[in-house]
């Protein structure tokens, strides 16, 4: 792209697509002078430009850019229809002279040529990208001392000293088989131990795990405001002018 005035290959945009700002459309580029770029647009309903070299503003190989919007171009540098008239079926001499006409016609009016200076500004272009976050969920063991109040039970040993009716014993021994028995009860001679099963009940304690409720987790989707603050430039004009 060739923005520069003075690297414009004026001998080259003939031809070429003539736009303004804003995107205006301006035709095609019919011929440069040493002042001029005159433009043609339409087929039937023809319109003419002529517009002072130095709005052209840059080229790009396939189109020209003039420094100009569709209303300016229209109000100072659209031609007459009549005066210039640029089909291909002319000849050169007519269109010599039509452009030579159209020249005058300019050269009388560009005494109050109007420079265009455009006045920038900077704009907030806003955008939202996603952004993941991580969320972690710990589980931690929490330990706590329980206490159960647990029944249980033992066999308790008694000792009861009974005395035995002689008369009643007595008459029991005439049966020849208690006789024996009684033959073999006598006093023992050494210290001899008696061994008696008492029973009791023990307490055994083991955990089992069990589900004790349960954690629904859901995600949704929540809209917030935000407030966005950001320095932009824009162009202001002032008049310094010297008394």
């Amino acid at each position: 792209m060739v923005s520069k005035f003075d690297d414009i290959p004026w001998n080259e945009i003939i031809k070429k697509e003539a736009r303004g700002l804003e995107d205006a459309d301006f035709g095609e580029i019919q011929d440069v002078n040493s002042e001029y770029v005159l433009t043609q647009k339409g087929i039937i309903d023809k319109e003419s430009f002529s517009f002072p070299k130095n709005l052209v503003q840059d080229y790009d190989g396939d189109r020209v850019l003039f420094k100009v919007t569709e209303e300016e171009a229209r109000n100072s540098y659209m031609q007459n229809s009549q005066n210039v008239n640029l089909d291909q079926g002319e000849s050169s001499n007519n269109i010599i002279e039509e452009k030579t006409t159209a020249d005058d016609k300019i050269l009388n009016r560009t005494k109050e040529e109007e420079n265009i200076i455009p006045l920038m500004a900077e704009k907030l272009d806003i955008d939202k990208i996603e952004v993941v976050d991580e969320v972690i969920i710990t589980k931690e063991p929490v330990k706590d001392t329980k206490t159960e109040q647990v029944p249980v039970m033992h066999e308790e040993l008694t000792i009861e000293m009974r005395p035995i009716a002689h008369d009643s014993s007595a008459s029991l021994y005439h049966n020849d088989s208690i006789k024996q028995e009684k033959n073999l009860l006598k006093p023992v001679e050494n210290k001899t131990n008696i061994r008696i099963h008492l029973k009791r009940e023990e307490i055994e304690v083991s955990r089992t795990p069990y589900v004790k409720e349960e954690i629904v987790i859901k995600k949704k989707l929540v809209t917030e405001t935000r407030t966005v603050t950001e320095e932009i430039i824009t162009e202001e004009v002032k008049d310094s002018r010297i008394n």
